[in-house]
């Protein structure tokens, strides 16, 4: 079974507010399997736009993903980030086909 993933980029105008939805999402996270592959880091951005943070987060599969992202717990941390920031989020199945030789 595939793997799903969050590819997430945000721009924060309140730090600090940004800690609570931090806190908040903690548990749904943890709850799907939810593991952190990119969170934050020095990046370049050679095309297209950008926002200044960026995460890529893996689950079990795309389908935890998506409870993930549904669930109450994770809606109630969206509540408390979406005043302080703008996100773009894609969830997304990941591909276990072949790769180039």
């Amino acid at each position: 079974m595939a793997k799903g993933y969050w590819i997430v980029r945000v721009d924060i105008t309140d730090m600090d507010q940004y800690k609570t939805y931090v806190a908040a999402n903690a548990a749904p996270l943890k709850k799907f399997g939810a593991r952190f592959l990119v969170r934050g880091g020095p990046f370049e951005n050679p095309e297209g736009g950008s926002r200044s943070r960026n995460a890529v987060i893996e689950f079990p599969s795309y389908q935890a993903a998506l409870d993930c992202w549904k669930s109450p717990e994770y809606q109630h941390a969206i509540s408390l980030r979406q005043p302080v920031s703008t996100a773009d989020l894609v969830i997304i199945e990941g591909y276990d086909g072949p790769q180039p030789s």
